[in-house]
């Protein structure tokens, strides 16, 4: 190299004795020009300081430019040769200087099959494994050979060869045996579960189905789809890419897909199978729990006088007038509807704040004119849609609203009683009653704006049709003339009834006409208990015993506001169960994410604090989730079985 530079060499020094010895040969089977460059050299010698140490020990170059061993190199250079140091290796009399080519010992690496598919295992979707695999053989190649220009982006043909290396892998893997056969007959016996594909192996050895289709004008991987096992991980990648490139579709149209380049081992029913267990699919595709109806409360089937079981619900809101000019501003008012367990009267009462007050007013004006009832049930004010914060407060049992209420209600001996949290089934009495009472409000108001006066008489006159309604069929006796309604427990006849003549004049005993009217009440209860309380004893839904909701279970709460995919997943962890023994309400425990806050009370986007909440649900507001974990099948057991 010095000479081709244009520098002869004259001197050499080295700290490396090898180095020395080799330059201090006289090689018997070296070229002529090797032997005349090494008797140029004038002579050997070994020493520790070696210029070349200041720039491959690492020297700043501040220091390099001032270096004296570096540019100058060793003291002894500059004195003649008699003076330099002596070197003390031993150098051999005769050393074969041929160059010999180092030895090339190939070896062939075994693949081990299941360590890969372990491997393979590690990711959730294909298009992640084939840009790894890509990626990877890439830098295969640029270890094996002098590295080629290549493209940022990896290519479709990449993509492609790392696709049929997994390919090739997972057959290996599941139809070795069938394998072996193709390669030495080329053609299965017909006891083989895949003879019937008549499968065949390309030029890359990776099985396809041979079919009928070879001279159709469609694609080789439609002509001869790869085969794939029904229980590999591959499978489930190639489905769930399937599943996903047709966004979420059913199960023929992502079969219909996957065929396009493979055929799956027991293809349908596999893709159903992976179908059911998608996150997605199964968020909308859940089923609210059910329960066998339970039994009537003894309020609803026991003989009482009116409104001694009283339900309450608020109806509205509804637009009033403050006075009649034609500019005025409506203001809006809510309807206290009271509804007896029992008989099912019912009892309207105009409420123009949402306030607690206001209803203790309203229960008052109830109280006077229909007596005071045993117990009050309600829901906890969770559905009622629209409703300010006040409303809600009024029936939040935590709440010094409620507590005021359940006071005054307490002094007069009642006592107040909740429903589970939003589980409106459980107050169908009065909910009947607020949709009946909104029924007639619809078709007699219309868009007509009303005063507090007027729609107070419009109110009255609509609870006396609903006391006047039949609650049991009528009978086919043409001597009952009468059906039986609400109003005969409160006046003793239909509030709507033509008033029958006056019989003052025949002046009875009083004792008489005391058990007249007695014999009548009777007769009333006698009839409620013959025609009202059948009509109970079918059961037109959850007419059928289902599992219980265990504690631990996996399930999604419900929430009409939005759609199935936010709803939120939550744990049981409680049940009541009812008298019979069988769930029908449980508590669930929720996780869910919400934007923090600054210390001025301002929303910080970037960070979000995860807070917990406990809920009382009915199982009517929860979609139990399976959480059993799939199966592993062992490769070679039934790998090649099910083939259609």
């Amino acid at each position: 190299l010095c000479e081709a530079g244009g520098f002869p060499l004259q001197k050499w020094t080295s700290n490396s004795p090898e180095a020395l010895q080799q330059l201090g040969l006289s090689p018997q089977n070296s070229t002529v020009h090797f032997e005349e460059a090494i008797t140029k050299v004038l002579g050997l010698c070994w020493q520790q300081s070696n210029p070349a140490d200041c720039a491959s020990r690492g020297i700043s170059t501040n220091q390099l430019i001032e270096h004296p061993l570096w540019w100058s190199g060793p003291d002894w250079l500059n004195l003649e040769p008699d003076q330099w140091p002596q070197s003390t290796i031993n150098i051999p009399s005769e050393v074969s200087l041929e160059e010999k080519p180092t030895p090339a010992h190939p070896v062939a690496a075994e693949i081990n099959i299941n360590a890969l598919a372990e491997v393979l295992e590690r990711y959730s979707t294909l298009s992640k494994v084939l840009q790894v695999t890509a990626t990877v053989n890439r830098a295969i190649t640029r270890f094996r050979r002098q590295p080629t220009p290549q493209t940022p982006v990896i290519t479709p043909e990449e993509l492609n060869k790392a696709r049929l290396f997994w390919v090739k892998l997972i057959q290996n893997q599941f139809f070795a045996s069938a394998i072996r056969i193709l390669r030495r007959e080329h053609q299965l016996p017909k006891r083989n579960p895949l003879s019937k594909l008549t499968p065949i192996l390309d030029e890359l050895g990776i099985m396809g189905i041979g079919g009928r289709l070879r001279n159709a004008q469609l694609d080789h991987d439609e002509i001869h789809p790869i085969i794939l096992p029904r229980h590999s991980h591959l499978t489930t990648l190639v489905i769930n890419e399937a599943h996903r490139r047709t966004l979420h579709g059913g199960t023929q149209l992502t079969l219909a897909i996957t065929r396009q380049q493979y055929w799956i081992i027991g293809g349908r029913s596999t893709v159903r199978s992976h179908i059911l267990h998608c996150v997605i699919c199964t968020r909308y595709r859940a089923q609210r729990a059910q329960q066998l109806m339970g039994q009537l409360p003894a309020a609803r089937v026991s003989p009482s006088r009116a409104f001694l079981h009283t339900g309450v619900d608020y109806a509205g809101p509804m637009p009033i007038l403050k006075w009649r000019p034609t500019n005025a501003q409506p203001a809006s008012v809510h309807i206290a509807v009271f509804v007896c367990l029992s008989t099912s009267a019912v009892h309207l009462e105009l409420v123009t704040r949402q306030t607690t007050d206001a209803f203790i007013a309203a229960f008052k004006r109830f109280t006077g004119r229909r007596g005071i009832p045993q117990v009050m049930y309600s829901d906890n004010g969770c559905n009622f849609e629209g409703a300010s914060k006040v409303l809600h407060q009024l029936y939040n049992r935590e709440s010094p609203e409620n507590q005021q209420l359940q006071a005054a209600l307490a002094t007069n001996g009642t006592r107040w009683s909740f429903i589970p949290p939003r589980a409106p089934h459980f107050g169908g009495k009065w909910e009947a009653a607020v949709k009946s009472t909104k029924h007639h409000l619809r078709r007699t108001l219309g868009s007509t704006t009303l005063t507090y006066e007027e729609l107070n008489t419009i109110l009255i006159q609509i609870e006396a049709c609903l006391n006047s309604r039949p609650i049991s069929p009528m009978s086919d006796d043409p001597d009952d003339l009468q059906a039986l309604t609400p109003g005969h427990f409160l006046i003793g006849e239909p509030l709507q009834l033509i008033p029958e003549p006056s019989y003052l004049d025949d002046n009875p005993s009083k004792m008489h006409r005391w058990n007249l009217i007695t014999q009548k009440i009777q007769q009333f209860w006698s009839r409620w208990s013959k025609e009202c309380l059948q009509r109970y004893l079918a059961t037109y839904k959850w007419n059928q015993r289902q599992e219980n909701i265990k504690v631990g279970d996996m399930v999604l709460v419900v929430n009409e506001n939005f759609p199935p995919a936010r709803w939120p997943l939550a744990r049981v962890t409680a049940v009541h169960p009812g008298a019979d023994g069988l769930t029908r309400v449980a508590t669930v425990k929720t996780a869910y994410s919400e934007v923090s806050r600054h210390a001025d009370g301002t929303p910080n986007p970037e960070r979000y604090e995860t807070r917990i909440s406990t809920w009382d649900r009915p199982i009517t507001k929860l979609c139990l989730l399976t959480t059993d974990p799939p199966r592993n099948h062992p490769p070679e057991i039934n790998a090649e079985e099910n083939q259609q």
